[in-house]
């Protein structure tokens, strides 16, 4: 009896202390734990899915990636390539039995053919440069592919023969080119990016394409495989009508190229209907509006019969795929920041099918996400809610209830404390446009008390927030802190008249969209008005930098990888003809008091807030000269200010999770010092 009762108190005591050593709440090394799903394909016979299966690397700081199998009831989920390697761009051959994917388990980037009946895998060629966009042809004999083909260095004036054994500098670096260099991958090395055609059993690859244009849409085949069609821009102005692709054929045998576009904007992504008579494909009409609404069309293989499918759709097609009758197609889109899929038949009828296409952005909750469709009917996406990552999800191709068969962070989200996330409307104080945004809670929120409150913009400026897991956001509700996120005029999701509202005139109202949302929370209560912060990236950057040369109502601002001089951007980001040609409609040169206008190093004189500024050292598209301008005007006007270089990272910081840590711990620490 003793014994019994002992047990039982020792029981009693143990469940409390073992669920409070179970849930926690979400912390910094939590974000090496997340996965995600991307990429899902069908098998051959529609039964079982592949995807990619993203994964965080501690010890060398790296995303990393393998492919995972799962029958489309959720059974046999089981890994079909493993180790700290980069595995990717899973596709299935036409007849099934043949898996392609690329690898750099060898240390390059490598085209792989797994044989589904025996598992044996094999390396199809020896790259020298990567591949992607791999395709297989109609008999499953032949993947086509992307490769870089390296040109020559350029040199102006050659230095004379050294002698034996001397070590002199480096020889110098000559470059005559328009766009010089690129984020993420530094200065442009000469050379282009070609098609080519390998034999899936192993082989010699074989360029299709040649001059000096680059190719790097998807590939799609004729159905007798005598063409290859694909997307690029080959004009004689190409260097300086950088967005104006056609799509066009051309001839395996021969490399006979013909054009079956012809019109001013990009046409993009062509993809061959299962009977061959007809090429899907999107597009727009180039008109230099900072927005442009990417429609779906359709045309004979010809280039003839060309028609809209999505004209009744005021939202941007991103990937598509046909239906197995050549009589529908399937798309995604993004709408009030939530990504979705519908269906189109040929005569421009759309049904939506399904909603939750999500999850694969890492950090910020933007809209993402990929789906795929079976030769059955079935579709399969990237499924993500506010409170998790992307799994893999599965529904009819009439829409309805969507069934996640994978729960790739369950055993840690279900076991930590997350900020809840609420969707919020409002008015904008400028026109009374309605503006949508998510408020996060912070965690174990106490509706009795006051919270400080973080403004946190999104950049772009033409993209999207949506209800999304974000670990950067979750990390700023795990530090007690209330976090404001909204899509003001400018975002995309909401149409093509409210992304244009900031046309040659950004930063503008933005500012109020974002300033009556911050009035919004404040009106809905438990904001402690004197702890009020704002910070965002790169157009968000942008923003919040605007946003304290307007007012003096935030007790602090942390200003990551912003523009602050637009003349500076504009010739020396890695943007600099789009800047010039679709923001401002001019040149910096000639239009000299609009560049200085919409700077927010024009407003500086007016800055009293503490800020600190945030920028990877390597960033091309953000450069880190426009966070030193701005950080060495504030120190000569004698406000609290502070610089954080990130070494050896580009415009996307978070590439790396560490630097992602690293981030969100420099903002909560610059805030929580300045309570």
């Amino acid at each position: 009896m003793g014994k019994f009762l002992y047990l039982s108190i020792i029981a009693m005591l143990m469940v409390p202390l073992s669920a409070q050593a179970q849930t926690k709440n979400f912390e910094w090394l939590d974000v090496f734990e997340l996965e995600y799903a991307t990429d899902p394909q069908f098998s051959a016979d529609g039964d079982s899915i592949v995807y990619v299966r993203n994964f965080m690397d501690i010890m060398k700081d790296r995303k990393r990636s393998n492919l995972w199998r799962v029958d489309l009831g959720g059974d046999n989920h089981r890994p079909l390539t493993n180790g700290l390697n980069n595995n990717n761009n899973p596709r299935f051959s036409p007849d099934g039995s043949k898996l392609a994917y690329t690898s750099n388990e060898s240390g390059k980037s490598q085209i792989m053919v797994r044989l589904l009946d025996t598992g044996e895998t094999f390396e199809v060629a020896q790259l020298q440069n990567g591949a992607s966009q791999l395709s297989w042809s109609p008999d499953s004999g032949y993947i086509a592919f992307s490769a870089f083909v390296p040109g020559k260095d350029k040199t102006y004036a050659a230095l004379p023969d050294k002698p034996d054994g001397a070590e002199w500098a480096k020889k110098a670096i000559y470059i005559e080119e328009l766009q010089f260099r690129n984020d993420g991958r530094g200065y442009v090395k000469p050379g282009n990016t070609q098609i080519f055609v390998v034999p899936a059993m192993g082989g010699t690859p074989r360029q299709i394409t040649s001059g000096e244009f680059n190719h790097t849409s998807n590939i799609s085949w004729a159905a007798d495989g005598a063409k290859l069609y694909f997307s690029a821009n080959r004009h004689d102005d190409h260097k300086m009508e950088r967005r104006n692709s056609e799509v066009y054929s051309v001839d395996v045998n021969s490399g006979d190229i013909a054009a079956l576009t012809d019109r001013f904007g990009p046409d993009s992504n062509p993809s061959v209907s299962p009977n061959g008579s007809m090429i899907a494909y999107s597009g727009s009409d180039d008109e230099r509006m900072g927005f442009h609404t990417n429609r779906l069309y359709v045309m004979n293989v010809d280039g003839s019969d060309k028609k809209m499918l999505t004209g009744s759709l005021d939202r941007s097609v991103g990937s598509f795929k046909w239906g197995s009758n050549s009589r529908e197609l399937f798309f995604q889109y993004t709408d009030l920041g939530s990504g979705k899929v519908a269906k189109v038949d040929l005569d421009g009828d759309i049904d939506e099918l399904a909603s939750g296409v999500s999850g694969t952005s890492f950090g910020r909750p933007y809209a993402s996400g990929t789906f795929n469709v079976s030769s059955k009917g079935a579709l399969a996406l990237t499924y993500a809610t506010a409170m998790d990552q992307a799994n893999i999800g599965v529904t009819g191709n009439r829409g309805g209830e969507v069934n996640q068969i994978t729960d790739l962070n369950g055993e840690l989200l279900d076991h930590r404390k997350l900020g809840t996330v609420e969707e919020v409307w409002y008015k904008s104080s400028h026109d009374g446009q309605d503006i949508q945004g998510w408020l996060v809670k912070p965690v174990d929120f106490d509706p009795a008390k006051k919270y400080p409150l973080v403004l946190e913009i999104h950049g772009g400026p033409f993209t999207a927030y949506g209800p999304h897991f974000a670990a950067e956001i979750q990390l700023m509700a795990n530090a007690g802190y209330m976090v404001l996120y909204t899509n003001p005029r400018g975002s995309t999701s909401y149409g093509y008249d409210f992304a244009n509202l900031i046309h040659h005139n950004y930063p503008g109202n933005d500012y109020d969209d974002l300033i009556s949302g911050v009035d919004h929370v404040i009106g809905m209560g438990n904001v402690d008005l004197d702890k009020l912060y704002v910070t965002g990236g790169s157009g968000g950057g942008v923003l919040s930098s605007w946003i304290i040369g307007k007012t003096n109502r935030f007790k602090a601002a942390v200003v990551a990888k912003p523009v602050i001089n637009w003349t500076s951007f504009t010739l020396y980001s890695d943007m600099s003809l789009s800047s010039a040609l679709y923001w401002f409609g001019s040149m910096p040169w000639d239009d000299q008091e609009q560049y200085w206008r919409r700077s927010p190093l024009s407003l500086v004189g007016n800055v009293t807030t503490p800020t600190m500024l945030l920028t990877g050292e390597l960033d091309m598209r953000t450069p880190i000269p426009e966070s030193e301008q701005y950080y060495q005007a504030l120190k000569m006007r004698q406000v609290e200010a502070a610089l954080v270089r990130i070494p050896g990272s580009y415009h996307g910081i978070t590439t790396r999770p560490s630097n992602l840590i690293t981030k969100v711990q420099h903002i909560i620490k610059w805030f929580d010092d300045h309570k």
